[in-house]
């Protein structure tokens, strides 16, 4: 797996990666309805254009294929951060995240936060984020809960997920 910066033109990439990441791997934790107000068929392309050129995330490719991305702001909020249906439990999340970790104490910051979803909430535990509110959201006048995760981060000990229960 290769983990690169975002290159102008990808959008349409990302986007797909976005739909599938959401209408796949959410779908156990949301309903239909959320879903397709969280990620809708039809949507402003030059709007999300516009947002993925301002976070300029990082992708993550495996073979020739873009299975992920996700960002990181110089707050250390992480906006975005999705992997393909299609590249789940494949370790392209946890991959993306050591880049995350890497780039964060590469840039001196001492948090990270994100607003995370009910189907990510769990990887976010693993990698060490904890859940400082939980949060109910309006997308398209349809409400979704999630969680706004904070890590703190120390240095040289930027990335260390948590161990296997029963584990040494």
């Amino acid at each position: 797996m290769l983990i690169r910066e975002y290159i102008p033109g990808e959008e349409a990439i990302l986007r797909d990666v976005f739909l599938s990441s959401v209408h796949q791997l959410a779908r156990a934790h949301y309903t239909r309805e959320q879903i397709n107000a969280w990620a809708p068929a039809i949507y402003d392309r030059d709007r999300w254009h516009e947002k993925i050129a301002a976070i300029r995330p990082f992708v993550a490719v495996v073979g020739s294929r873009v299975a992920g991305y996700a960002d990181l702001q110089v707050s250390g909020y992480i906006d975005h951060f999705f992997v393909s249906g299609e590249f789940a439990r494949r370790g392209v999340g946890s991959g993306l995240m050591r880049h995350i970790h890497d780039v964060a104490e590469d840039r001196g910051l001492s948090k990270l936060s994100a607003n995370v979803s009910l189907a990510a909430e769990g990887f976010f535990t693993w990698h060490g984020f904890v859940v400082h509110v939980r949060q109910s959201v309006a997308v398209m006048d349809v409400t979704l809960s999630n969680a706004h995760m904070v890590k703190e981060l120390l240095p040289n000990n930027s990335f260390k997920p948590k161990p296997l229960r029963g584990s040494a």
